[in-house]
């Protein structure tokens, strides 16, 4: 029986336990039970509120015998990235500063979700201020992939993916700078959804609203093992909360109300940066071909300028000095460390931030442009399966498949379509324009469904 339930989708899970199918302390216990079993050996998930958990899922039994319920997720457990704020458990986003600092206050989306019926059961690890595609700290240590231990579950949600691909928790919350819900859920096999710039607040977070000019990389996005997970999870967390002022209030992303025949639809393997393994190129061109047939049109094309991404994205991270970065450190009381240092030493003039900001806004045009033509691409997340521990940097434009949508700024959808020699999963991205998440979603289903998505350990 447990087995079955930690296995469970959240929009199941949560109907079960509505109609009294199961309780929610059985949910929650099995959870439990499997985060006690798994964690040792995958070291994703860093604060427990076991006692807090099991209290809650009895008070939401108790509430559903008298006739009520809170929401959508009454009784559901969930996990938080530890980025995020979680009034009453710590919460250290992963850098020496906080290592004891328990918020005061939830962050928008713990809050929403918990006003839902959500039952938090733990934190998840994440690499220090959430910026490196690989989940180690020095406070926790690091995530290993579940299906390699001697590979990394990638960042910086590494440990909210590693523990819903084994059935530690039905959901997780992300953030995404660079890659980090997409990357995760590739490298662990789940799903994941990065949302337009501007959708979810970012109120709580480690790295908040307010980065400058990088601002708008920043996106908040749930990790679960199946589409209409995220479809349910995305209508919860979304909307302005009147603090983060980037947000801007848009319909929900409906993905029953799109017509899959209409959409026109562009595919590339390579991104001029980076050749991906011959086992994604042809994942990437094997979904490509099944949706012909069900879909307008499906063409190989690529923006112009997309081999500049790279460029881009990482000469803009620094074009500040690392000011945003070293602020956080300075406010929290952490050390900078050399990375960090060497961030500030490429600090640029005036002129200089000027001309890379235009040619951020040119990039964006220029993409714009060319989805005048298309409603979705579909190409890798990452020019590789999960990669070994500490050979970050010499992959490391393998991620420029991810940043270019940071760049961007529209949503993108993660889904597990493929298995490589070694096991791992292969999970390709599906980009829709701005606000178009029902777009992203409706292929993210079709790829789902006939491609297996995400799939059970053996």
């Amino acid at each position: 029986m447990d087995s079955e339930i930690i296995y469970t989708s959240v929009v199941q899970l949560a109907k079960a336990i509505q109609t009294k199918a199961v309780s929610s302390v059985e949910v929650v216990q099995a959870h439990l039970k499997r985060i006690e079993e798994i964690n040792p050996t995958i070291n994703a998930v860093v604060q427990l509120r076991t006692d807090e958990a099991l209290e809650e899922a009895r008070q939401a039994d108790e509430a559903l015998a008298r006739g009520e319920s809170k929401g959508l997720l009454h009784g559901v457990p969930m996990t938080i990235k530890d980025s995020l704020d979680t009034a009453g458990v710590i919460t250290t986003g992963g850098t020496l500063g906080r290592k004891d600092f328990v918020p005061q206050r939830d962050a928008t989306v713990v809050k929403r979700l918990k006003n839902e019926g959500a039952i938090l059961m733990g934190k998840t690890n994440t690499p220090e201020l959430t910026t490196s595609l690989e989940t180690n700290n020095v406070i926790y240590g690091r995530t290993n992939n579940p299906y390699d231990l001697t590979r990394t579950s990638g960042g910086s949600s590494g440990g909210a993916a590693a523990i819903i691909t084994t059935g530690g928790a039905p959901f997780d919350i992300g953030s995404d700078y660079g890659g980090s819900i997409r990357l995760p859920a590739h490298f662990c096999g789940i799903a994941g959804i990065k949302p337009t710039s501007g959708r979810v607040p970012r109120t709580g977070h480690i790295m908040p609203y307010a980065l400058g000019a990088t601002d708008a990389y920043q996106t908040i996005g749930p990790l679960a093992r199946t589409v209409d997970d995220l479809t349910l999870l995305l209508g919860i967390i979304e909307g302005p909360d009147w603090e983060d002022p980037a947000i801007v209030p848009m319909p929900p992303a409906n993905p029953n109300a799109v017509d899959l025949g209409k959409l026109r639809i562009a595919f590339y393997t390579d991104n001029g940066t980076t050749t991906p393994t011959p086992e994604i190129m042809q994942t990437v061109k094997a979904v490509a071909q099944a949706l012909e047939g069900h879909v307008a049109s499906v063409t190989e094309d690529r923006p112009k300028r997309l081999a500049e991404t790279w460029d881009l994205w990482t000469s803009l991270n620094v074009a500040d000095g690392g000011y945003g970065t070293l602020e956080i450190l300075e406010k929290v009381g952490t050390q900078p460390n050399a990375r960090h240092l060497a961030a500030a030493q490429q600090e640029v003039s005036g002129r200089e931030f000027g001309k890379r900001l235009r040619e951020m806004d040119l990039f964006r045009s220029q993409m714009l442009g060319f989805m005048a033509n298309y409603d979705v691409i579909i190409c890798p997340v990452n020019a590789n399966v999960a990669i070994k521990h500490d050979t970050l940097w010499e992959n490391f434009a393998g991620f420029s498949y991810a940043s270019t949508y940071n760049l961007t700024g529209w949503p993108a959808a993660v889904v597990r379509a493929g298995t490589s020699p070694e096991g791992l999963p292969i999970s390709v991205q599906i980009v829709a324009n701005p606000w178009r998440e029902d777009v992203a979603l409706k292929v993210a289903r079709f790829v789902e469904e006939n491609f297996g998505g995400w799939q059970k350990l053996t």
